[in-house]
Formats: C-alpha cells, sequence, structure tokens
C-alpha cells in the first residue's frame, strides 16, 4: 500500500489532507517545525506520525507531498529526488485527487473555509462525502458522491484544479506580494471559472464576479433583487439568523443558521444555492444549517470569568469589518474589542489606511506586532505605524495582558493569521 510522506504536514491545508488520506486508509506520515500549531492536534488524534524535518526522514516505497510553503532545495525533498521517488505539490495531489468524486471548489478572497466547513456538513447529512477544509479538518470515503474542498488563489494554486463545481464568494485584492492588483486577482479567477465543468455558484453582490464568463452556467446569491437566490427578511436572533430565501423571485424556504453575520447569510446562501441545484432534499439542509458549529479559527468563542474570547482569522480589512459586525449582531449590549496582529509587511503596507478604518469599527482597539511571513522581510514598517492612525490604540505584548481585564463584561475579539492564539492563551491563563 501507498505510504505518503508530507512535507509540511502541519499546514491548514496539507493537515487536512493527510487526515483525508489516513481516513481512505492509506498509510500516512509527515514532518515539519517542532513549534506547536493548531493542527497538529487532529493529526495527533487520527495518529498520524509528525516528524522534525530531516533527510533521514525519508526512504524507499515513499510518496512525497510537498506543502506550498516549501521549494525544490527543502532537504527532505531533495533526497526524494536522489532516490528517485514520486514527488507532488500540494496544490496538484489536490487537483488529481478530485477528479476521483463529483468535486465542489469554494475559492473567493474571503471566507474559503467558512463556506467549505458548511457546505461539506450539510452534504454529509445527505450522501456520502469526503472534504478538505483550511482549517486543517479533512475526511475522505472512497466511495463518496462529493467532494468539498478549499480552493485557494494564492500564486494562482487553484488553476490545478478542475471542478464540476465552484462556488465563488468573492473577489477581492489580497496577497500584495504575488498579485500585482486587482485586476490581476480577477484575471486569475476569469482562469480559474474557465475551467469548471457544470456550474458557478456566485456572489452576484460583487461587482467582479458579475463579470466572470465561463462555459457553463452562472447562478447568482446575494441579497440584491437580480440575484438567481436572494435572500430576504434577515433577523438575528441570540440563538442566530433567520432569512427567507427567494428563487427567481419565487419564495423557496426560510431558514435559520448558527452564525451572525451578512457574510454568514451569504456564506450559506452559496450553500443552499448549490443543493438546489443538485436538487438535495430541502428538510435536511434545513437540519443540517442549523446544527453546524463552524469551522476552526472562525469566530470561535469562549467565556471566561464575565468577559467572552473570540478567536477569528481575520487578517484583512474586509474580514476584521465582518467580524466585528458579527460581534455585534450577537451581543448589542457589549463593548467590543478588537485585539489585532497584522499578517506579513506587504499586506500591512499596502492596506494600512484599511485597516485602520476596519478597526476603528471596535469599542476600543489593542496592536500586537506584525507576524513576519517567511516570504518577505520589510525593517522599514513598524506596527506604530498601524497605531499612528488609530486615534486611542494601545500596543499589546504578553507583559501587558492585564490592561484587557479593564474591559468587564466585553467582548474580546483576538484577530489575525499569525500566532494571535498565544495572546489569548497567556490572557486565559492570567484570567484564570
Amino acid at each position: 500500500m501507498t505510504c505518503y510522506h508530507l512535507v509540511g504536514i502541519k499546514g491548514t491545508g496539507m493537515s487536512s489532507l493527510a487526515r483525508l488520506l489516513h481516513d481512505m486508509g492509506y498509510e500516512v506520515q509527515g514532518s515539519d517545525i517542532e513549534k506547536h500549531f493548531f493542527t497538529e492536534d487532529g493529526l495527533k488524534k487520527s495518529g498520524i506520525p509528525i516528524f522534525p524535518f530531516d533527510a533521514d526522514n525519508i526512504h524507499t516505497d515513499l510518496t512525497i507531498i510537498v506543502g506550498n510553503a516549501y521549494k525544490a532545495d527543502h532537504i527532505e525533498v531533495q533526497k526524494a529526488k536522489e532516490l528517485g521517488l514520486p514527488i507532488f505539490w500540494y496544490h496538484d495531489f489536490l487537483g488529481e485527487l478530485a477528479q476521483q468524486f463529483k468535486s465542489i471548489a469554494v475559492t473567493g478572497s474571503h471566507g474559503k473555509t467558512s463556506t467549505t466547513g458548511l457546505l461539506s456538513h450539510v452534504l454529509l447529512g445527505a450522501c456520502k462525502t469526503s472534504f478538505l477544509i483550511g482549517d486543517g479538518t479533512g475526511f475522505g470515503q472512497e466511495d463518496s458522491q462529493y467532494f468539498a474542498f478549499e480552493a485557494c488563489e494564492y500564486q494562482r494554486h487553484f488553476l490545478a484544479y478542475k471542478p464540476d463545481y465552484c462556488i465563488m464568494t468573492n473577489i477581492d485584492f489580497d496577497h500584495p506580494d504575488y498579485f500585482d492588483n486587482i485586476d490581476d486577482v480577477f484575471d486569475a479567477f476569469q482562469e480559474m471559472a474557465m475551467q469548471v465543468k457544470k456550474g458557478i455558484i456566485a456572489c452576484g453582490d460583487d461587482l467582479f464576479l458579475q463579470k466572470i464568463q465561463a462555459n457553463v452556467p452562472v447562478v447568482y446569491y446575494g441579497f440584491n433583487d437580480d440575484n438567481d437566490f436572494q435572500a430576504k427578511n434577515i433577523q438575528h436572533h441570540s440563538y442566530g439568523t433567520t432569512f427567507d430565501v427567494f428563487v427567481r423571485n419565487t419564495f423557496y424556504g426560510a431558514f435559520q443558521i448558527t452564525g451572525f453575520g451578512k457574510h454568514n447569510v451569504l456564506n450559506a446562501l452559496a450553500v443552499i444555492a448549490l443543493a438546489q441545484y443538485e436538487q438535495l432534499s430541502v428538510d435536511v439542509l434545513k437540519e443540517r444549517l442549523q446544527t453546524f458549529t463552524g469551522v476552526k479559527r472562525r469566530f470561535n468563542e469562549k467565556v471566561v470569568k464575565n468577559q467572552v474570547l473570540i478567536d477569528d482569522y481575520a487578517h484583512h480589512p474586509v474580514e476584521i469589518t465582518a467580524t466585528i459586525e458579527a460581534a455585534r449582531n450577537k451581543y448589542p449590549e457589549k463593548e467590543i474589542v478588537a485585539i489585532f496582529q497584522p499578517h506579513t509587511f506587504t499586506r500591512t503596507k499596502t492596506f494600512l489606511d484599511e485597516f485602520a478604518t476596519s478597526l476603528q469599527q471596535a469599542d476600543a482597539v489593542y496592536l500586537c506586532d506584525i507576524f513576519s511571513s517567511a516570504r518577505e522581510h520589510d525593517g522599514a514598517l513598524t506596527i506604530q505605524d498601524l497605531q499612528e492612525k488609530i486615534p486611542g490604540s494601545f500596543l499589546l505584548n504578553e507583559e501587558s495582558l492585564s490592561s484587557l481585564q479593564t474591559h468587564e463584561q466585553a467582548v474580546l475579539l483576538f484577530m489575525g493569521a499569525g500566532d494571535i492564539q498565544k495572546y489569548e492563551q497567556a490572557y486565559e491563563a492570567l484570567v484564570k
């Protein structure tokens, strides 16, 4: 039997793939840096061995899958080449794997992970489904009817996929270390659209997605009247959000979701559109939407003493705005405190003004040092550059966390794509 070795197994996509392959009965192992990352908890639960990077990890009878964060000069990749082993890059391997099933790729500048998680949860209630979510969660069944997976646009990696269906949530300028501008991002999505084989489910409220051309039907969803699937009568409750869905102006059903904020309604609407297109049971659809508990690092809540601590992956101004909105919808009477760690110098520099605008929607703002990426270096920019644009904001480090205790009864939003979790964990330990 094939044994897969994953180089960079703790990556959010790589760990999901490892768990998927393990569930399908393959022997799986992997390697990574020795620093703890939240995805390794699921790997250990599945009994998947994790080794520190070392050329001695590589031996004959292995098939190598390399995470996109690593290059051909990695010591384990070099050893695999010397031994003549099969070597795949993550996105190429995933593209081949998807061809075994009726595949649904979920892409977009924002909302990929949450939408893939919700879609997977709904499909599992209807039939056998395999899935790969970009939060370290993966599940595989060889005889699955569907395969739902997250498709990332960074470095145009999603062009390795030729899915049956594609959900496109939005097009926005991000990853400024790779994309030149919004037109460059659009071109990537346009190229992806031409590779879809059966249909595209796209957010019609997004001006760029309205311009997408394809060789397959494009079904639009959103709040505007000209969408094929439209959400109306949105109401927020203590238990979640309710709304009505109209299909081409005809009432389709009343739905309830556990999430808050307009972005979660749109995510649900995308899944509803796909389910209706595939003629899945409306009763199953409604039940599964009401039982979805979310994905990792997306508005994950816990109550500590009199405060609500929320861990969220938001690392772009649009995502920060959505997260703050969701917190206000769910906790309208509470103070909303943003604790934000910028991710990469290029993103921080490109969106400095936008970050300031989005963060000022919170009642109080704390800023952590910029989390630098291995792919960039910029000593000219500091967190003080962002602080200067947010009057009344504070700098935060692990020694000054006690200042957060002054916000009694508040919602503390810990946001970022780096290691912002260490601040939340340290604060939780301090309070307890």
